[in-house]
């Protein structure tokens, strides 16, 4: 970045620049004792604009600081005075000056210029270089700084290797609230350290360029992956960025990361740093900062405020999607740049859509757009199945069919008709309980399927952890993760978390039963549904079954319903020769063995060349009977044909 200096400047430091490098000629020449008449004196009074009252000014140089500085430019600039500092130290390869030399050369010398303390070190202005004493070292001068002198303001390449600018126009996509941009703005204008949470990255560094605007300062982000995990090099980091806040209107945007490490090496940074800067963190934050911290969270946006935005966003097609925005508006609770996104893709493509084609586009681009920030942390489950593919008794199928009911009109029963403001919470929390193959993971494809939402397995062994306070951090990621998309989340065996309540007797148990009582108040606070399968109801403590909104037994299926079973478990385009479903009824397994014997079956079958039929599915079963470490009966594959 090259900041825009008028050419009556750029000649004014040429002649204030020429001027202080006469005068140091001219006393380099009387140090060799070869100018009887006293040097110039340097120019007095000159404009503070100008690069080298400037840097004094800024970095409160006194007058021997200021001229040794310059001295140090000036060997870079001009070769003449190069060559009397290599003649003062008497060898021509030592042309850079020395704090010696200039103790002797220069007016008004004082020791104390040259201590790490003192500005022209501390600030990285110029440095001692080799190995001598530190008399007659080197000293070379920081290059930012000699092309300022020069008369070109440039930013320090070394922090453009880390920091990337960031473009005003970024600022078009924040959120319209000037009540946010006001108090981030106000709080920067005070100084001190300010963390601005609970919004997607894109929406708080949008906030944050708007908020710099709005100061007059140049935003940069520094991402918390790219803190260096070196401390000298943090430290260099931390005073490099500070003297350039000093030498230019600029603000730092530091997002911190999730990961631990990372996180660890930013809040090492922030607590080096002085200048000003913005925190920003889609989760609350807690670090140990050694400033004082203003902490502004924003409010995620109601429905209202998306109806808003995607009204922006569709501009005229708003009209064709017949009043399906409100749903579309409620369900997604995504940020302005994801709307603007889920639209492009939308209305991409060459013909025109009428509503309801319209209206299913934005949905499944609001699926894809939600998609990435939960696509790490759980498994997204392709879902095929409908209500014909499984077989349940009509208690749990109804069962299902309410669940189904009250995920597709919670904003009708919650916004519309008021029930919101008494619920403890909107989300839909559901256990399905059943021995493994019963159809729990089914039921919830086939109910992921009917709402059209996507469905995620959290893997609750991933997420539990041993460390104190961590269970709760990657609960609170997946499900803010999944509120953008009302994702269906699907706990598998939360029976090892939902077990019954502990007897505190240590500091384990106690947090343990924080973790349980954590995961409710998420499921109940979180707008989608939630659900958890166990094969053992009977571990459930009774206080938190009493907080879920539904449980579906799933019972093992009887003779009638493994038949019916089987009859779904061949596709239409698989080649069958006289087989018999009641015969194969008589297997006393569940629907999900019944599908794995069905499908090692068809392999058998295709791998002689023939179609499937009893023989094959005969071999098949007696694998899937030794697989559950059972022996196949005589009683149920009588009168089968082999």
């Amino acid at each position: 970045m090259t900041a825009a200096v008028p050419s009556g400047w750029q000649q004014a430091n040429r002649r204030d620049l020429a001027a202080r490098l006469s005068t140091l000629h001219a006393l380099l020449e009387q140090a060799l004792g070869r100018t009887p008449e006293p040097p110039a004196a340097p120019p007095a009074a000159a404009d503070p604009s100008l690069a080298v009252p400037r840097l004094a000014k800024l970095f409160g140089l006194s007058s021997f600081e200021t001229e040794l500085l310059v001295l140090c430019a000036a060997v870079e600039l001009d070769s003449t005075i190069a060559g009397l500092c290599a003649e003062l130290h008497g060898d021509p390869r030592r042309p850079r000056p020395s704090f010696g030399l200039a103790m002797t050369a220069l007016p008004n010398a004082h020791w104390s210029a040259l201590t790490p303390a003192a500005p022209l070190r501390s600030w990285q202005l110029l440095a001692p270089s080799g190995g001598e004493l530190l008399a007659r070292a080197p000293l070379a001068i920081d290059e930012r700084v000699l092309h300022l002198i020069g008369g070109v303001d440039e930013f320090d390449v070394r922090l453009s290797a880390v920091l990337s600018p960031l473009d005003h126009a970024l600022h078009r996509s924040a959120p319209e609230n000037a009540g946010d941009l006001a108090a981030v703005a106000r709080a920067l204008a005070a100084g001190p350290l300010v963390a601005l949470c609970g919004a997607d990255r894109h929406t708080l560094i949008a906030l944050g360029v708007a908020a710099a605007e709005r100061a007059g300062l140049r935003p940069h982000l520094l991402r918390a992956t790219d803190v260096p995990d070196e401390p000298d090099q943090r430290r260099q980091l931390a005073r490099l960025w500070e003297r350039e806040t000093l030498l230019g209107a600029h603000l730092l945007l530091i997002d911190l990361a999730d990961d631990g490490r990372a996180s660890e090496r930013a809040t090492t940074f922030v607590n080096l740093l002085a200048a000003p800067a913005l925190l920003l963190s889609e989760q609350p934050l807690n670090i140990p900062t050694l400033r004082p911290i203003v902490r502004h969270t924003l409010a995620p946006a109601n429905a209202a405020e998306q109806r808003r935005i995607w009204t922006q966003a569709l501009g005229p097609h708003i009209a064709a999607l017949n009043g399906a925005l409100p749903r579309l508006a409620a369900q997604f609770s995504l940020p302005p740049s994801a709307i603007h996104a889920a639209t492009a893709e939308a209305l991409g493509g060459p013909d025109p859509l009428g509503g309801d084609e319209l209206a299913q586009r934005l949905w499944d681009a609001c699926r894809q757009q939600a998609r990435p920030r939960l696509d790490d942390l759980a498994q997204r489950i392709t879902t095929r199945h409908r209500w014909d593919d499984i077989v349940l008794p009509e208690r749990q199928l109804a069962m299902l069919h309410e669940v189904t009911a009250h995920v597709a009109q919670r904003r009708q029963v919650y916004d519309l008709w008021g029930f919101g403001a008494e619920a403890r919470g909107s989300g839909t929390s559901v256990i399905f309980a059943g021995g493994s193959g019963t159809g729990k993971t089914l039921a919830a494809e086939i109910l992921a399927n009917e709402l059209r939402l996507d469905l995620y397995r959290v893997d609750l062994s991933g997420v539990v952890s041993k460390y104190i306070g961590e269970t709760e951090k990657n609960l609170r990621r997946i499900f803010g993760a999944a509120e953008y998309g009302g994702a269906i989340l699907l706990f598998d065996e939360a029976d090892a978390l939902f077990g019954k309540r502990s007897e505190v007797k240590d500091s384990h148990d106690r947090y343990a039963n924080i973790e349980v009582s954590y995961l409710l108040q998420q499921m109940e606070s979180y707008r989608g549904l939630a659900l958890l399968t166990t094969n053992m109801l009977e571990n459930f403590d009774r206080a938190f079954l009493r907080r879920v909104r539904f449980v579906v037994q799933f019972p093992f299926p009887t003779l009638d319903q493994r038949a019916a079973i089987w009859q779904h478990a061949f596709p239409a385009e698989a080649p069958t020769h006289a087989i018999n479903v009641y015969k194969l009824a008589r297997l006393n397994v569940t629907g999900g063995n019944i599908r794995n014997i069905a499908l090692n079956a068809a392999f058998l079958a295709a791998h002689s060349g023939e179609s499937i039929g009893m023989r094959h599915l005969l071999r098949a079963a007696v694998s899937e009977y030794a697989k559950l470490e059972k022996s196949l009966p005589d009683a149920e594959i009588k009168d089968w044909t082999h």
